[in-house]
């Protein structure tokens, strides 16, 4: 027995050849995933956010940002084609630096995941309360509000009970998730065309308003400010990667998942520099409105009907964010149970929908009571550090693949092998420099409560070390 033991290719390939998940989605389902999940909280939040770190040098943020995590999905791409099963990260590190090492990405995956659904809900909730109060419309605060909430970096009392609407709408997705894939990516395909139209409708109202004299000077606080303003931008990006979780429910994964990838980071990356160049071009960034970037600046130049449609896309928007990044969640939760690092009912498929029902179940509502009782900035901190840890270790397993599993069928080759992964390595590691102190500690404090519960639980009912 050893915690570095590694999965053979058959043994991923057997287990997508027995799947009970059903095999119904197209390349184009895949890229209207990922789209899904990137376009939403993102490109409404951290545009602003972004801006007011690299001022109109947000564009440069965006450009590395996409340039970073394109070089991760042609990475993707190949891990994809070869070990075409549910799980993602931790199912290409399980073969290629061994159990403890999956485990590991597996546990930060929930902070991608887990986390980020959490946030899109607590999101979600601010902007449709704002939308109903707008209206006219009274609700009691107590039942908007977490408890909690944060000062100056202090926890205080909020003077509220619980934050309902993004409890109800985790539980709703989690019931569309519970239904089946193929409903659910009809839903989702829906959403995505309308917040892709309402997004352009940003774009086509304001470009006309666009002023150059904005834009001057193109980088106030410098590269630092770039590469800040990139960091935080990164989490419009999370959730690409979503794609490859859904590896075992296509239809012909070798060749649709790295398309779908292609297709999904290229529609993202065109809609993100042209709402980033049109925001910064309308509104000086230090007049940006943080919360409320695009529908604020809509408003700045008297267009307020474009503004309120654009906040009823962002709405729209989120639903299918938080329905793709559940997603995720719960097909690493049920691969890592059938492997046996986490409690077997999480593994369990329903006989009639063919979803992993309990562990959707369970997924959601720990979202729901994430968003429900804590405040966003206490949720989202954690976000990007764990995507950036699991972009580099799919980048190495390239590398190592190659080496070691020289054998194995490569329907999609990543260029370049090893300069394309080291490139992607050096990109995420500037990245998570650029992140605070604190939010390292955390990360650390993160992994070592994961590892506590690898070696309490994990190893001792894992498959594959009993088979040894």
């Amino acid at each position: 027995m050893s915690i570095w033991k590694t999965k053979t290719p058959a043994q991923i390939e057997e287990a997508a050849e027995h799947t009970q998940l059903k095999k119904n989605l197209t390349a184009v389902d895949l890229a209207a995933l990922g789209i899904g999940s990137v376009v939403g909280t993102g490109i409404f939040v951290a545009t602003g956010q972004g801006a007011q770190l690299a001022g109109p040098g947000v564009l440069l943020s965006f450009i590395i940002a996409a340039v970073t995590c394109g070089f991760c999905a042609l990475t993707y791409s190949e891990l994809a084609c070869m070990f075409p099963v549910a799980g993602s990260t931790y199912s290409y590190s399980y073969v290629a630096f061994g159990e403890v090492i999956a485990w590991i990405i597996g546990w930060d995956l929930m902070l991608e995941y887990l986390v980020a659904a959490s946030a899109v809900a607590s999101g979600w909730s601010t902007t449709f309360i704002g939308l109903i109060q707008s209206a006219g419309a009274k609700l009691p605060k107590a039942l908007l509000t977490p408890p909690i909430t944060t000062v100056d970096g202090r926890i205080v009392l909020s003077g509220g009970i619980v934050d309902v609407p993004a409890i109800v709408i985790t539980m709703l997705i989690t019931w569309v998730l519970y239904i089946g894939i193929r409903e659910s990516a009809k839903i989702n395909n829906v959403i995505v065309l309308v917040k892709i139209a309402v997004i352009l409708l940003f774009v086509f109202l304001g470009v006309r308003h666009v002023s150059l004299a904005n834009l001057q000077p193109m980088m106030p606080f410098g590269w630092k400010g770039v590469m800040a303003g990139a960091a935080i931008i990164f989490f419009a990006y999370i959730g690409f990667d979503a794609v490859s979780t859904a590896a075992e429910e296509t239809k012909n994964p070798k060749k649709d998942v790295p398309l779908g990838l292609m297709l999904c980071l290229g529609v993202v990356i065109v809609l993100y520099v042209a709402v980033a160049f049109v925001l910064t071009g309308i509104v000086p960034y230090k007049q940006i409105d943080v919360g409320n970037a695009l529908p604020a600046a809509l408003g700045s130049i008297g267009i307020r009907w474009g503004g309120a449609l654009v906040a009823t896309g962002a709405i729209i928007g989120m639903i299918s964010t938080l329905l793709v990044t559940l997603y995720g969640q719960i097909r690493i939760f049920m691969v890592m149970a059938r492997d046996g690092l986490l409690p077997p009912a999480f593994a369990k498929v329903h006989p009639k929908h063919q979803t992993p029902h309990l562990c959707t179940w369970i997924t959601g509502s720990a979202t729901a009571l994430i968003a429900g009782l804590f405040p966003l900035p206490m949720i989202i901190d954690l976000c990007n550090i764990g995507t950036l840890f699991a972009f580099i270790l799919v980048s190495i397993g390239v590398i190592l693949l190659r080496k070691t599993r020289p054998e194995v069928e490569r329907k999609f080759k990543t260029p370049g092998v090893p300069f394309t992964p080291l490139i992607t390595v050096g990109f995420c590691f500037y990245l998570m420099a650029s992140l605070p102190r604190v939010t390292w500690v955390r990360f650390g404090i993160w992994l070592l409560a994961g590892l506590a519960i690898y070696f309490m639980y994990g190893f001792r009912h894992s498959k594959l070390q009993k088979a040894a």
